[in-house]
């Protein structure tokens, strides 16, 4: 059975998947606050929650955006599950062309669901993962990463207008039945959902414009099911495309990578 971990800057996603199957999967708040030892019993305690035990962990994978907690990770799954995890870099085999300028700079989850989505789909791709930041992926048709953008993430934008204006109070996050707010708290959400929207689809549109052709449009992250289906762009949605990832590019470090489908 294989370990895979996405470390994000608001959650680790991870999971572990038996014979190519996703077994069973989490998403735990990040806190660079924790020691391995409170990891590992977190951890642990998740696993045996799920019947899953420790002896069959065989491998693990980490993509990590927070370097501060790589390491304690790291050493969590060396103390408790006896695992050396493989960890994702711009260094890392992902099967594509890397033509962005210093390779270095791309995120490891930016690489990893471009991997994913490309050796899925093999077509012309968008991928725009909804996290803490919101960020755009293109990939052509021939397997080459060529960039993308990075849009401040939806909770950002909202904790940035309730910190800096007095009179706003926090808002849940859903769809407000009208564009036009009828109340304060509409009024927010519909800024906050259907302009988020418009951006999604603007940058799709201008990222487009530039390839001189269109793209299939792939939405994943932790917000994608609540902004995907409000924007024009988005095609599909991936929501566990980063731990997918993570179980190809295991595969493809083994000598096992499997065949691409396309759809």
């Amino acid at each position: 059975m294989l370990l895979v971990l996405d470390i994000g800057n608001t959650n680790i996603v991870w999971g572990v998947y038996n014979d190519r199957t996703l077994a069973a999967h989490w998403r735990i708040a990040t806190d660079v606050k924790k020691t391995s030892d409170e990891y590992g019993i977190l951890f642990a305690n998740l696993l045996t929650a799920a019947e899953i035990s420790v002896q069959r962990l065989t491998g693990a994978i980490i993509s990590s955006v927070v370097p501060a907690l790589t390491g304690t990770v790291e050493q969590m799954l060396e103390q408790y599950f006896h695992l050396r995890p493989l960890v994702v870099t711009s260094d890392t085999d992902t099967g594509l062309t890397i033509r962005y300028d210093n390779p270095k700079e791309i995120g490891s989850d930016r690489l990893v669901n471009a991997a994913a989505a490309y050796h899925k789909y093999r077509r012309d791709l968008i991928v725009v993962d909804f996290g803490t930041a919101t960020t755009f992926c293109a990939i052509t048709a021939e397997g080459q990463y060529l960039g993308g953008v990075i849009a401040p993430g939806l909770v950002i934008s909202a904790e940035a207008l309730f910190t800096r204006a007095a009179k706003l109070a926090k808002v849940e996050l859903i769809r407000p039945k009208t564009t036009i707010g009828t109340d304060t708290a509409s009024s927010i959400q519909s800024g906050l959902l259907f302009g988020y929207a418009g951006l999604v689809d603007t940058v799709v549109r201008r990222m487009e414009q530039e390839l001189g052709r269109t793209a299939y449009v792939i939405g994943t992250g932790g917000l994608s099911s609540i902004l995907a289906s409000e924007t024009t762009s988005i095609q599909k949605i991936e929501p566990l495309l980063t731990l997918e990832g993570l179980e190809l590019l295991y595969l493809r470090a083994q000598g096992t990578f499997p065949s691409a489908t396309q759809v």
